[in-house]
């Protein structure tokens, strides 16, 4: 034979069977130039430092680090396994040229010549390759078998391993030269380890049947695909323990992906080899139509390499911001750091949190599993904005590339993420788009995680404001009626217990005289001695105004054993005189010294006899009696409680008062728009006016209705003129909801929803316009009745409405728990807004927290123009109030509702923002 076989080394892309065992480079062709002379950032020119506070470009900024020392190339378990590798690379060469020789067989060219060919061709077969990504690392398919089946007919088996060392090793220097720029260890390691896998295959291939010189026949095709399939082997072994020595990569599953994903390039790339070797024995001049089927091949290699990595790419990004999707900023940082180490192969990568408080937090994590989280004192350095290419450093300096990406949600700063990549690896355009992609789905999941925060803090703030009295810190009154039941509940029936209420004499005067912020420091001294006299057992709180109670739920002498001279009355009283000497030790209040007296009411009785409210209402009278015989310390007596028989007359009355048309009257209010001032509601209020008591307030009756078999019918009455007064002005062509009052006791009624749809289809008004206004109480409650009324009552369109919210001791354990339309802020918030800051900011929250659970917020008890004012500047959406209308007969509030009507400048907003749920 005249001639030898040549495989073009432009063939493609790239292709074969040799599998690189270092990082390699992403191919240019998948994103922009990188290191151009006017963007580069070098160890001579600074290195910066990225900052958050930058503008954020359209992808991420790729930087070079230089906050840390050079690196080695790797750990020193892959400088080992190098020259482990070399040592073998060596003697694999020696015995081959030791052992080899030369036998006739080919005419026309020299031995020299045809090995010159051989490691020609295991270089070129390097030079065209195809290159996967896995993980920070990269591994590079190339025509390795085919080369080696040729090499294998043109040479003895023995020069193989020399060839190899030479041509491979010219190759890698040049790929390392104008492409890679890898160092002189990764070089070495790639030649020596394709030397020991070539020796391998030449051995393999010996074993069955010696192809040298050999036309193709079955026991030499059989010899042939041998030693290539052991050359395959080998090569993805050698490979994957370097990957795995240098990034941490599972062995196991790098080895079995990288031999799934070559298994048809080694197919064809066998074929090629066998019919080269064919083409030879026949006529060398075949040879020429290779090049052809060589290149389609590698745009085939190519394509289906390219379309598993974007496939994969996409699968990896899909779990990686699934992952993202938490509500804890700690989860969402550390599912960051994680996602970034997997997406993008990095070393390193860190996530900046700007919290609304201004504070910053870092999270850090690292490949080897390192993972620390601090606050960090200030923003690091701004970053001037890079060029149109991207700034990296030369890998032989040992700096990182680092991808930066400012986080933000609209105009609202986040944070920054930043991807610390391998020194050898410089990041393409898909890696941009990737981070581009990445940090906009972080930064809105830690906008999200950022909100949820708020609105907890929001949460426990507002619990504990709506229990607490804002003067003395103690447990407000609903708080401590609440917790009070709650422990009266966990003691026997006949457990014996008391309450005692106390009264500050001379109170007002205080005030009067020096002043309500003398008041109030009296108010504070007063609960600063009483709370440190507190015994175990014992449940204190505020009641309001200069009025104190004392839950004792263990009755025992100071030294907390039980006194057994003593009964639970004579306990109770000696505690009581023990209250009012401390609170009659003398304390200086405003700069003046003073003695306050008290007045203490006692009352005793068993735990399961009677209720707070019940022991809150005959220790007042005990308070009253002491303050009446101007002793200090008075016990309950229920020969002088009237409250129990005029209680039954009244009932009686009512009974009367529901069968007739003249006692019980409704008195309607309008609430209104604050921007239009057009009528958003009317709530009904119940009037009687009684024959011989004059006219009552519902203060008056409403509680003894509540705690008799009269809360029904009391209930369906008021309901039924509300919803006739309603169909009244609905003739008139005014839709306006109608708003009533409902006790939590009458949720414990199954057949209420049902009760309440005949009386809408009596008057013909559609559920919505009919809001049922229930309080905070109802949370109370463990009962299943009241949550399963509720929901028919929403599923009939009737609409919830929470009264009086903001008193509450659990007011948004109460939104959690029952899905409401409207909120009512209480009247008492809405006065002294405007002088104390506590209360002006339980507005503000409540508009707030209105706003962002798509609820109408109304203001209750507005008076003056002033408080309008602010409510509005607020955003508080609608009021009501005698500054606007004071409660009116039901035949006046017609021509009301349409004098509103024609006055406003936009329509009637619904109680619910248009899409919330």
């Amino acid at each position: 034979m005249t001639s030898s076989p040549s495989l073009p080394p432009s063939a493609g892309d790239d292709a074969s069977a040799a599998l690189d065992n270092s990082t390699d480079r992403p191919d240019p062709d998948q994103g922009d130039a990188v290191g151009s002379t006017n963007d580069s950032v070098g160890p001579t020119s600074g290195a910066v430092r990225p900052t958050s506070g930058a503008a954020a470009p359209a992808v991420g900024r790729v930087l070079a680090s230089a906050d840390s020392a050079p690196r080695p190339a790797g750990p020193w378990r892959l400088w080992v396994f190098t020259g482990a590798v070399l040592v073998a690379a060596i003697v694999t060469v020696v015995i081959g040229g030791l052992t080899a020789v030369e036998p006739s067989g080919f005419e026309g060219i020299s031995a020299e010549a045809r090995f010159a060919i051989v490691a020609l061709l295991l270089g070129a077969a390097q030079l065209a390759r195809l290159r996967l990504r896995i993980g920070a690392g990269t591994v590079s398919f190339t025509w390795g078998e085919a080369a080696l089946i040729v090499g294998l007919h043109l040479i003895p088996a023995g020069w193989l391993p020399a060839a190899a060392a030479i041509g491979v090793g010219i190759a890698w220097t040049l790929l390392s030269i104008f492409s890679d720029r890898r160092t002189v260890a990764e070089v070495a390691r790639v030649t020596g380890s394709l030397t020991v896998a070539v020796a391998v295959a030449s051995v393999v291939t010996s074993t069955v049947a010696d192809p040298y010189g050999q036309r193709i026949t079955p026991v030499v095709a059989v010899a042939a695909i041998g030693g290539a399939l052991a050359y395959l082997l080998l090569t993805a072994a050698l490979a994957t323990v370097a990957l795995t020595l240098r990034h941490e990569r599972p062995f196991g599953a790098t080895l079995v992906h990288a031999l799934r994903t070559k298994l048809l390039m080694f197919v064809g790339n066998v074929l090629v080899g066998l019919v080269a070797v064919a083409m030879i024995g026949a006529d060398p001049r075949w040879l020429l139509l290779l090049p052809p089927a060589l290149w389609l091949l590698q745009q085939t290699y190519g394509q289906r390499l390219r379309a598993q990595d974007e496939q994969r790419a996409w699968q990896e990004f899909a779990e990686v911001t699934r992952a993202l999707n938490k509500l804890d900023e700690y989860a969402v940082a550390q599912a960051a750091v994680n996602g970034g180490l997997t997406l993008f192969g990095a070393e390193r990568v860190e996530v900046d949190v700007q919290r609304v408080d201004g504070r910053r937090w870092r999270y850090v994590g690292d490949a080897t599993g390192a993972w620390h989280h601090a606050e960090i004192a200030e923003a690091v350095e701004p970053t001037p904005e890079p060029g149109p290419t991207a700034a990296v450093t030369d890998d032989d300096s040992g700096y990182d590339q680092i991808l930066v990406r400012p986080l933000s949600v609209e105009s609202a700063e986040v944070g920054q993420l930043r991807v610390h990549l391998p020194a050898a690896v410089v990041p393409g355009r898909r890696d941009r788009d990737a981070l581009a992609a990445f940090g906009e789905t972080l930064a809105v999941a830690l906008h999200d995680a950022a909100t949820h925060r708020e609105l907890r803090r929001l949460t426990a703030w507002t619990a504990h404001q709506s229990m607490h009295d804002p003067v003395t810190k103690l447990l407000n009154r609903p708080a401590l009626l609440a917790k009070g039941d709650t422990a009266l509940h966990q003691l026997g029936h006949d457990h014996p217990v008391a309450l005692l209420m106390l009264d500050i004499k001379r109170f007002n005067e205080v005030n009067d005289t020096l002043g309500t912020a003398a008041g109030d420091e009296l108010l504070q001294s007063a609960a600063d001695r009483l709370t440190a006299g507190l015994r175990p057992g014992e449940l204190l709180g505020r009641l309001g105004n200069d009025e104190f109670a004392l839950l004792l739920t263990s009755l025992t002498a100071s030294d907390g054993e039980p006194d057994t001279r003593l009964s639970p009355t004579g306990t109770a009283m000696r505690r009581a005189g023990e209250i009012a000497d401390t609170l009659a030790e003398p304390t200086e209040v405003a700069g003046v010294r003073m003695s306050v007296e008290g007045a203490v009411g006692v009352v005793v009785a068993g735990a399961g006899t009677a209720d707070m409210n019940e022991l809150l209402r005959r220790a007042t009278i005990a308070m009253n009696q002491a303050k009446e015989i101007g002793g200090s310390v008075a016990g309950y007596d229920s020969a002088k409680d009237a409250a129990s028989t005029d209680q039954l007359a009244l009932l009686a009355e009512l009974r009367t008062a529901l069968d007739v048309d003249d006692q019980l009257e409704l008195a309607l209010q309008p609430a209104v728009d604050l921007t239009t001032g057009a009528p958003t509601g009317v709530e009904a209020l119940i009037r009687w006016r009684h024959p011989r008591r004059g006219r009552l307030t519902p203060i008056d009756f409403v509680r003894a209705v509540e705690s008799s078999d009269l809360l029904g019918p009391f209930t369906r009455y008021v309901v039924d003129r509300a919803l006739s007064a309603a169909a009244e002005w609905a003739e008139h062509g005014i839709e306006v909801p109608i708003s009533v009052n409902v006790s939590a006791r009458s949720l414990l009624d199954p057949q209420l929803p049902a009760e309440i749809g005949e009386l809408l289809r009596q008057h013909a008004v559609p559920a919505h316009r009919l809001v049922l206004e229930i309080t905070e109480t109802v949370v109370m409650s463990e009962l299943e009745v009241i949550d399963e009324v509720l929901a028919r009552l929403r599923e009939m369109g009737v609409q919830l409405a929470v009264d009086d919210f903001g008193t509450g001791f659990s007011s948004l354990a109460f939104l959690t728990r029952v899905t409401v339309d409207e909120l009512k802020v209480d009247r008492s918030f809405v006065v002294r807004m405007a002088d104390s800051p506590r209360d002006a900011a339980i507005v503000r929250h409540t508009v707030y927290l209105g706003r962002e659970m798509g609820l109408r917020v109304v203001a209750e008890g507005v008076e003056t123009a002033e408080q309008r004012a602010t409510l509005a500047a607020l955003g508080c959406a609608a009021a009501q109030g005698y500054h606007f209308f004071k409660p009116m007969p039901a035949d006046k509030i017609i021509a009301v509702l349409r004098s509103l009507l024609d006055s406003a400048q936009a329509q009637i907003y619904p109680l619910r923002a248009d899409g919330a749920s």
